[in-house]
Protein backbone atom coordinates (compact mmCIF):
# COMPACT_ATOMS: atom_id res chain seq x y z
CA UNK A 1 0.00 0.00 0.00
CA UNK A 2 1.35 3.06 -1.63
CA UNK A 3 2.05 6.04 1.93
CA UNK A 4 0.26 8.71 2.60
CA UNK A 5 1.97 11.95 1.09
CA UNK A 6 1.50 14.82 3.74
CA UNK A 7 1.79 18.85 2.30
CA UNK A 8 1.86 21.46 4.44
CA UNK A 9 -0.53 25.05 2.66
CA UNK A 10 0.94 28.42 3.85
CA UNK A 11 -1.12 31.51 3.20
CA UNK A 12 -2.74 34.12 4.61
CA UNK A 13 -5.14 34.40 1.77
CA UNK A 14 -8.31 32.10 2.19
CA UNK A 15 -9.53 31.48 -0.99
CA UNK A 16 -5.93 30.46 -2.33
CA UNK A 17 -5.93 27.28 0.63
CA UNK A 18 -9.42 26.45 -0.03
CA UNK A 19 -9.12 25.73 -3.19
CA UNK A 20 -5.19 23.76 -2.86
CA UNK A 21 -7.13 22.33 0.24
CA UNK A 22 -9.73 20.86 -2.13
CA UNK A 23 -7.94 19.66 -4.81
CA UNK A 24 -4.95 17.61 -2.67
CA UNK A 25 -7.80 16.14 -0.44
CA UNK A 26 -9.26 14.88 -3.77
CA UNK A 27 -5.92 13.65 -5.07
CA UNK A 28 -5.13 11.16 -1.56
CA UNK A 29 -2.99 13.52 0.10
CA UNK A 30 -2.92 14.58 3.98
CA UNK A 31 -3.44 18.34 3.82
CA UNK A 32 -2.02 20.71 6.79
CA UNK A 33 -3.25 24.38 6.85
CA UNK A 34 -1.27 27.15 8.11
CA UNK A 35 -1.63 30.94 8.01
CA UNK A 36 1.63 31.67 8.32
CA UNK A 37 4.82 30.24 9.69
CA UNK A 38 6.57 31.52 13.48
CA UNK A 39 10.22 30.40 14.89
CA UNK A 40 8.68 28.00 17.04
CA UNK A 41 6.07 26.19 14.39
CA UNK A 42 9.74 24.55 12.95
CA UNK A 43 9.49 21.84 15.55
CA UNK A 44 5.76 21.32 14.05
CA UNK A 45 6.86 20.70 10.57
CA UNK A 46 9.26 18.39 12.08
CA UNK A 47 6.40 16.72 13.67
CA UNK A 48 4.37 15.96 10.74
CA UNK A 49 7.16 15.12 8.21
CA UNK A 50 5.76 16.42 5.60
CA UNK A 51 6.62 15.16 1.78
CA UNK A 52 6.23 19.25 0.38
CA UNK A 53 5.79 22.51 1.74
CA UNK A 54 3.83 25.25 -0.62
CA UNK A 55 4.73 28.66 0.51
CA UNK A 56 2.47 31.41 -0.20
CA UNK A 57 5.44 34.48 -0.86
CA UNK A 58 2.84 37.12 -1.33
CA UNK A 59 1.45 36.77 2.17
CA UNK A 60 4.60 35.50 3.77
CA UNK A 61 6.74 38.57 5.67
CA UNK A 62 10.53 38.27 5.75
CA UNK A 63 11.08 36.67 9.13
CA UNK A 64 9.04 34.04 7.66
CA UNK A 65 11.05 33.95 4.68
CA UNK A 66 13.74 33.44 7.12
CA UNK A 67 11.87 30.19 8.89
CA UNK A 68 12.26 28.45 5.20
CA UNK A 69 16.00 28.71 4.97
CA UNK A 70 15.82 27.58 8.88
CA UNK A 71 14.60 24.86 7.55
CA UNK A 72 16.95 23.92 4.95
CA UNK A 73 20.07 24.11 7.65
CA UNK A 74 17.91 21.63 10.11
CA UNK A 75 19.60 18.47 9.27
CA UNK A 76 15.80 16.92 9.73
CA UNK A 77 14.15 18.94 7.24
CA UNK A 78 16.60 19.99 4.99
CA UNK A 79 15.44 17.39 2.62
CA UNK A 80 11.84 18.69 2.11
CA UNK A 81 10.93 20.33 -1.21
CA UNK A 82 9.62 23.94 -1.05
CA UNK A 83 7.48 25.42 -3.82
CA UNK A 84 6.84 28.80 -3.79
CA UNK A 85 3.41 30.62 -5.05
CA UNK A 86 4.69 34.53 -5.89
CA UNK A 87 2.69 37.43 -7.84
CA UNK A 88 4.81 38.00 -10.79
CA UNK A 89 5.53 41.24 -9.98
CA UNK A 90 7.30 40.30 -7.05
CA UNK A 91 9.91 37.72 -8.63
CA UNK A 92 12.12 40.25 -9.25
CA UNK A 93 12.38 41.55 -5.42
CA UNK A 94 12.31 37.97 -4.19
CA UNK A 95 14.47 36.62 -6.04
CA UNK A 96 17.60 36.17 -3.55
CA UNK A 97 15.06 34.41 -1.08
CA UNK A 98 14.05 32.05 -3.58
CA UNK A 99 17.80 31.20 -4.09
CA UNK A 100 18.57 30.52 -0.22
CA UNK A 101 15.43 28.84 0.87
CA UNK A 102 12.89 27.58 -2.04
CA UNK A 103 13.10 25.16 -4.26
CA UNK A 104 10.63 25.65 -7.18
CA UNK A 105 8.02 28.41 -7.68
CA UNK A 106 4.69 29.09 -9.40
CA UNK A 107 3.02 32.09 -10.56
CA UNK A 108 -0.01 32.65 -8.82
CA UNK A 109 -2.47 32.02 -9.23
CA UNK A 110 -1.53 28.84 -9.50
CA UNK A 111 -3.73 26.33 -11.50
CA UNK A 112 -3.97 23.15 -8.99
CA UNK A 113 -2.48 20.37 -11.64
CA UNK A 114 0.15 21.74 -12.82
CA UNK A 115 1.43 22.48 -8.96
CA UNK A 116 0.78 18.65 -8.67
CA UNK A 117 2.77 18.13 -11.30
CA UNK A 118 5.68 20.50 -9.87
CA UNK A 119 5.26 18.73 -6.73
CA UNK A 120 5.47 15.07 -7.51
CA UNK A 121 8.50 15.83 -9.49
CA UNK A 122 10.17 17.77 -6.60
CA UNK A 123 8.78 14.99 -4.14
CA UNK A 124 11.04 12.29 -6.69
CA UNK A 125 13.75 14.25 -6.66
CA UNK A 126 13.91 14.67 -3.11
CA UNK A 127 14.02 11.26 -2.59
CA UNK A 128 16.55 10.51 -4.69
CA UNK A 129 18.86 13.10 -3.06
CA UNK A 130 18.38 11.57 0.07
CA UNK A 131 18.79 7.94 -1.01
CA UNK A 132 21.82 8.24 -3.61
CA UNK A 133 24.81 7.55 -2.89
CA UNK A 134 27.17 11.07 -2.69
CA UNK A 135 30.14 9.99 -4.71
CA UNK A 136 28.66 8.22 -7.79
CA UNK A 137 24.96 10.02 -7.46
CA UNK A 138 23.23 6.52 -8.35
CA UNK A 139 20.43 5.14 -6.35
CA UNK A 140 21.12 4.10 -3.17
CA UNK A 141 20.17 0.90 -0.97
CA UNK A 142 16.27 2.32 0.02
CA UNK A 143 15.33 2.72 -4.01
CA UNK A 144 16.76 -0.50 -4.86
CA UNK A 145 14.90 -2.33 -2.32
CA UNK A 146 11.77 -0.33 -3.04
CA UNK A 147 12.73 -1.62 -6.97
CA UNK A 148 12.87 -5.48 -6.14
CA UNK A 149 10.10 -5.16 -4.51
CA UNK A 150 8.26 -4.01 -7.26
CA UNK A 151 10.08 -6.46 -8.99
CA UNK A 152 8.48 -9.47 -6.63
CA UNK A 153 5.12 -8.20 -6.55
CA UNK A 154 4.72 -7.79 -10.33
CA UNK A 155 5.88 -11.30 -10.59
CA UNK A 156 8.04 -11.72 -13.76
CA UNK A 157 11.58 -12.74 -13.99
CA UNK A 158 14.47 -10.45 -13.21
CA UNK A 159 18.13 -11.38 -12.95
CA UNK A 160 19.18 -9.53 -9.91
CA UNK A 161 23.09 -9.56 -9.19
CA UNK A 162 25.57 -7.91 -6.20
CA UNK A 163 29.15 -6.72 -7.42
CA UNK A 164 31.65 -6.81 -4.34
CA UNK A 165 35.17 -5.33 -4.94
CA UNK A 166 37.45 -7.92 -3.37
CA UNK A 167 40.79 -6.92 -1.57
CA UNK A 168 39.35 -3.12 -1.66
CA UNK A 169 39.97 -2.50 2.13
CA UNK A 170 43.30 -3.63 1.68
CA UNK A 171 43.89 -1.07 -1.51
CA UNK A 172 41.78 1.70 0.37
CA UNK A 173 44.30 1.34 3.24
CA UNK A 174 47.65 1.20 1.52
CA UNK A 175 46.84 3.77 -1.07
CA UNK A 176 44.43 6.30 1.07
CA UNK A 177 40.48 6.94 0.71
CA UNK A 178 41.25 9.37 -2.51
CA UNK A 179 42.48 6.94 -4.67
CA UNK A 180 40.34 4.07 -3.23
CA UNK A 181 37.35 6.80 -4.50
CA UNK A 182 39.06 6.88 -7.55
CA UNK A 183 38.48 3.09 -7.64
CA UNK A 184 34.66 3.57 -7.03
CA UNK A 185 34.25 5.97 -9.50
CA UNK A 186 35.39 3.97 -12.27
CA UNK A 187 33.66 0.73 -11.34
CA UNK A 188 30.58 2.91 -11.59
CA UNK A 189 31.52 3.87 -14.97
CA UNK A 190 32.75 0.23 -15.73
CA UNK A 191 28.77 -1.22 -14.52
CA UNK A 192 27.03 1.37 -16.55
CA UNK A 193 29.25 0.82 -19.52
CA UNK A 194 28.40 -2.56 -19.55
CA UNK A 195 24.84 -2.25 -18.53
CA UNK A 196 24.51 0.24 -21.90
CA UNK A 197 26.33 -1.92 -23.94
CA UNK A 198 25.29 -5.45 -23.02
CA UNK A 199 21.64 -4.58 -21.16
CA UNK A 200 18.53 -3.33 -21.56
CA UNK A 201 17.61 0.79 -21.49
CA UNK A 202 14.72 0.13 -18.55
CA UNK A 203 17.91 -2.12 -16.71
CA UNK A 204 18.68 -0.99 -12.82
CA UNK A 205 21.56 0.06 -11.11
CA UNK A 206 22.55 0.74 -8.13
CA UNK A 207 25.76 1.63 -5.26
CA UNK A 208 24.25 0.12 -2.08
CA UNK A 209 27.95 1.91 -0.57
CA UNK A 210 31.18 1.49 -0.10
CA UNK A 211 32.37 -1.17 -2.89
CA UNK A 212 29.10 -2.65 -3.39
CA UNK A 213 26.96 -2.40 -6.28
CA UNK A 214 23.93 -3.80 -8.00
CA UNK A 215 21.90 -3.94 -10.73
CA UNK A 216 18.57 -5.70 -12.00
CA UNK A 217 18.44 -6.97 -15.49
CA UNK A 218 16.60 -10.09 -17.31
CA UNK A 219 17.18 -13.49 -17.62
CA UNK A 220 18.75 -12.88 -21.29
CA UNK A 221 21.15 -10.19 -20.16
CA UNK A 222 22.85 -10.66 -17.44
CA UNK A 223 25.58 -13.15 -18.01
CA UNK A 224 26.93 -10.67 -20.94
CA UNK A 225 26.85 -7.87 -17.95
CA UNK A 226 28.82 -9.62 -15.67
CA UNK A 227 31.28 -10.68 -18.22
CA UNK A 228 31.31 -7.11 -19.88
CA UNK A 229 32.26 -5.47 -16.48
CA UNK A 230 34.59 -8.47 -15.42
CA UNK A 231 36.67 -8.19 -18.49
CA UNK A 232 37.30 -4.16 -17.95
CA UNK A 233 37.77 -4.83 -14.43
CA UNK A 234 40.89 -7.02 -14.59
CA UNK A 235 42.16 -4.69 -17.71
CA UNK A 236 42.17 -1.24 -16.33
CA UNK A 237 41.84 -1.39 -12.51
CA UNK A 238 45.46 -2.72 -11.88
CA UNK A 239 46.89 0.52 -13.75
CA UNK A 240 45.72 2.10 -10.05
CA UNK A 241 48.49 0.37 -8.44
CA UNK A 242 52.12 1.35 -8.40
CA UNK A 243 54.14 -0.11 -11.13
CA UNK A 244 56.00 -2.04 -8.67
CA UNK A 245 53.04 -3.62 -6.92
CA UNK A 246 51.32 -4.30 -10.31
CA UNK A 247 54.50 -6.51 -11.62
CA UNK A 248 54.38 -8.67 -8.44
CA UNK A 249 50.55 -9.10 -8.59
CA UNK A 250 50.17 -8.16 -4.49
CA UNK A 251 50.66 -5.70 -2.38
CA UNK A 252 51.83 -5.49 1.40
CA UNK A 253 48.87 -4.94 4.29
CA UNK A 254 48.04 -6.27 7.64
CA UNK A 255 44.90 -8.35 7.55
CA UNK A 256 42.56 -8.13 10.63
CA UNK A 257 44.13 -9.74 13.03
CA UNK A 258 47.33 -7.26 12.11
CA UNK A 259 49.34 -9.99 10.44
CA UNK A 260 50.99 -8.47 7.60
CA UNK A 261 50.11 -10.94 4.00
CA UNK A 262 51.30 -10.34 0.40
CA UNK A 263 47.41 -8.83 -0.58
CA UNK A 264 46.48 -10.34 -4.19
CA UNK A 265 45.11 -7.39 -6.16
CA UNK A 266 41.36 -6.59 -6.74
CA UNK A 267 38.89 -8.89 -8.50
CA UNK A 268 35.69 -8.42 -8.83
CA UNK A 269 32.87 -10.89 -7.48
CA UNK A 270 29.23 -10.88 -8.88
CA UNK A 271 26.60 -13.35 -7.11
CA UNK A 272 23.81 -13.43 -9.23
CA UNK A 273 20.13 -14.51 -8.35
CA UNK A 274 17.69 -15.47 -10.90
CA UNK A 275 13.89 -15.19 -10.64
CA UNK A 276 11.37 -17.08 -13.18
CA UNK A 277 8.17 -17.28 -12.92
CA UNK A 278 7.54 -20.13 -11.33
CA UNK A 279 10.75 -19.27 -8.44
CA UNK A 280 9.97 -19.32 -4.53
CA UNK A 281 11.44 -16.36 -3.89
CA UNK A 282 9.19 -14.05 -2.43
CA UNK A 283 10.65 -11.39 -0.38
CA UNK A 284 13.60 -9.57 -0.59
CA UNK A 285 14.81 -11.63 2.66
CA UNK A 286 14.98 -14.06 0.76
CA UNK A 287 16.86 -12.74 -2.12
CA UNK A 288 19.30 -10.83 0.41
CA UNK A 289 19.97 -14.44 2.01
CA UNK A 290 20.58 -16.44 -1.12
CA UNK A 291 23.18 -13.72 -2.07
CA UNK A 292 24.87 -13.32 0.86
CA UNK A 293 25.18 -17.24 0.53
CA UNK A 294 26.61 -16.87 -3.24
CA UNK A 295 29.26 -14.34 -1.82
CA UNK A 296 30.65 -16.09 0.72
CA UNK A 297 31.24 -19.21 -1.78
CA UNK A 298 32.77 -16.81 -4.53
CA UNK A 299 34.87 -14.69 -1.76
CA UNK A 300 37.11 -18.18 -1.54
CA UNK A 301 38.21 -17.88 -5.43
CA UNK A 302 41.28 -15.69 -6.40
CA UNK A 303 40.22 -14.58 -9.70
CA UNK A 304 37.21 -12.15 -10.63
CA UNK A 305 34.36 -14.34 -11.17
CA UNK A 306 30.13 -14.38 -11.12
CA UNK A 307 27.93 -17.68 -10.14
CA UNK A 308 24.12 -17.57 -10.44
CA UNK A 309 21.66 -19.19 -8.30
CA UNK A 310 18.81 -21.11 -10.95
CA UNK A 311 15.93 -22.28 -8.74
CA UNK A 312 13.72 -22.99 -11.52
CA UNK A 313 13.85 -26.25 -12.99
CA UNK A 314 13.47 -24.20 -17.20
CA UNK A 315 16.81 -22.62 -16.71
CA UNK A 316 20.43 -25.33 -16.36
CA UNK A 317 21.82 -25.33 -12.84
CA UNK A 318 25.40 -23.39 -13.08
CA UNK A 319 27.50 -25.82 -10.44
CA UNK A 320 30.18 -23.31 -10.82
CA UNK A 321 31.46 -20.09 -11.07
CA UNK A 322 32.07 -18.31 -13.74
CA UNK A 323 35.82 -17.11 -14.28
CA UNK A 324 37.32 -14.71 -16.31
CA UNK A 325 39.79 -16.99 -18.39
CA UNK A 326 40.98 -14.30 -20.33
CA UNK A 327 43.98 -13.31 -17.70
CA UNK A 328 46.59 -13.36 -20.43
CA UNK A 329 44.88 -11.00 -22.64
CA UNK A 330 43.66 -8.40 -20.30
CA UNK A 331 46.74 -8.09 -19.29
CA UNK A 332 47.75 -6.79 -22.80
CA UNK A 333 45.81 -4.17 -22.58
CA UNK A 334 46.71 -1.11 -21.67
CA UNK A 335 44.30 2.47 -21.02
CA UNK A 336 44.39 5.43 -23.06
CA UNK A 337 45.99 7.33 -20.15
CA UNK A 338 48.50 5.22 -19.00
CA UNK A 339 50.06 4.90 -22.55
CA UNK A 340 50.36 9.05 -22.85
CA UNK A 341 51.63 8.94 -18.95
CA UNK A 342 54.97 6.02 -20.37
CA UNK A 343 55.00 8.37 -23.56
CA UNK A 344 55.47 11.76 -21.20
CA UNK A 345 52.36 13.50 -23.09
CA UNK A 346 50.93 13.70 -20.18
CA UNK A 347 51.12 14.44 -16.10
CA UNK A 348 49.01 11.97 -13.52
CA UNK A 349 47.37 15.19 -11.94
CA UNK A 350 45.85 15.72 -15.30
CA UNK A 351 44.58 12.58 -15.86
CA UNK A 352 43.54 12.43 -12.55
CA UNK A 353 41.26 15.33 -13.42
CA UNK A 354 40.35 14.18 -16.80
CA UNK A 355 39.24 10.95 -15.38
CA UNK A 356 36.65 12.01 -12.62
CA UNK A 357 35.24 14.05 -15.82
CA UNK A 358 35.13 11.20 -17.80
CA UNK A 359 33.66 8.71 -15.25
CA UNK A 360 31.01 10.97 -14.26
CA UNK A 361 29.78 12.22 -17.55
CA UNK A 362 30.33 9.50 -19.93
CA UNK A 363 32.54 12.03 -22.03
CA UNK A 364 35.16 9.71 -24.23
CA UNK A 365 38.79 10.20 -22.20
CA UNK A 366 40.73 11.71 -25.33
CA UNK A 367 37.98 14.36 -26.14
CA UNK A 368 38.30 15.49 -22.39
CA UNK A 369 42.28 15.43 -22.16
CA UNK A 370 41.66 17.84 -26.00
CA UNK A 371 39.18 20.15 -24.70
CA UNK A 372 40.63 20.91 -21.27
CA UNK A 373 43.83 21.62 -23.17
CA UNK A 374 46.36 18.89 -21.79
CA UNK A 375 47.16 16.85 -25.02
CA UNK A 376 46.58 17.89 -28.90
CA UNK A 377 44.96 15.92 -31.89
CA UNK A 378 48.51 14.70 -32.74
CA UNK A 379 49.24 13.37 -29.57
CA UNK A 380 46.13 11.51 -29.08
CA UNK A 381 46.26 10.13 -32.45
CA UNK A 382 49.99 8.39 -31.76
CA UNK A 383 48.53 6.86 -28.31
CA UNK A 384 45.59 5.46 -30.27
CA UNK A 385 47.56 3.92 -32.73
CA UNK A 386 49.60 2.17 -29.51
CA UNK A 387 46.40 1.26 -27.98
CA UNK A 388 45.41 -0.35 -31.05
CA UNK A 389 48.00 -2.63 -31.87
CA UNK A 390 46.97 -3.97 -28.08
CA UNK A 391 44.28 -6.27 -26.90
CA UNK A 392 41.27 -4.56 -25.98
CA UNK A 393 38.06 -6.62 -24.91
CA UNK A 394 35.61 -3.95 -24.79
CA UNK A 395 36.52 -0.46 -26.98
CA UNK A 396 38.20 1.66 -25.74
CA UNK A 397 37.49 4.97 -23.86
Amino acid sequence: MDKVKKIIIISSENNVKEILNFCFDGWGYEVFLRDSLKPNDTEFVKKISPDVIVFDIQSARKEQLDICRMLKKDFATAFIPVIALINKRQLRSQLLSLEQGIDDYLIKPPDPLDLRIRIEMLIRRAQHSIHANPLTGLPGGKILEDILKEKLSAGGPFSFAYLDIDNFKYFNDVYGYHKGDRIILQTSHMLCSAIKNFGNDDDFISHIGGDDFAFISTLDKYEKICQGIIQNFDQIIPFHYSEADRKQGFIVARDRTRTIRNIPLMTLSIAVVNREYTSSFKSTIEISEKIAEIKRYLKTIPESKFMADRRDTKLPKIKSPQVNRRLKESAAYKPLGQILLERNALSQEHLDEALCIHWKKEVLLGEILKELGFINEEELQKALAVQKDTFAYTKPA
